[in-house]
């Protein structure tokens, strides 16, 4: 099964990343209100189940994927 994390900053939780592009997109004429930088991570499990497909990358993401402390991530089954 093909599953995406979508890892983002918590909010309150500065993003020298994301204002770095902010600034740089006002450079080039460009007003985004805000930006924040994330990252997407896919991974391929074994299985056909999606709801144990969630669950393993869940415990990857508790594990190794996410600080939890700083992030927060959303686990998308997007199919076999």
């Amino acid at each position: 099964m093909k599953v995406r994390v979508l890892v983002s900053l918590k909010p309150g939780i500065l993003d020298p990343q994301g204002k770095a592009v902010e600034h740089g997109l006002r450079e080039f004429g460009f007003e985004p209100a805000s930006v924040r930088i994330g990252k997407l991570i896919e991974l391929e499990v074994p299985g056909t189940d999606p709801e144990a497909a969630r669950a393993q990358v869940l415990a990857m993401c508790e594990k190794l994927l996410v600080n939890p402390v700083m992030e927060k991530a959303v686990v998308e089954v997007v199919g076999a």
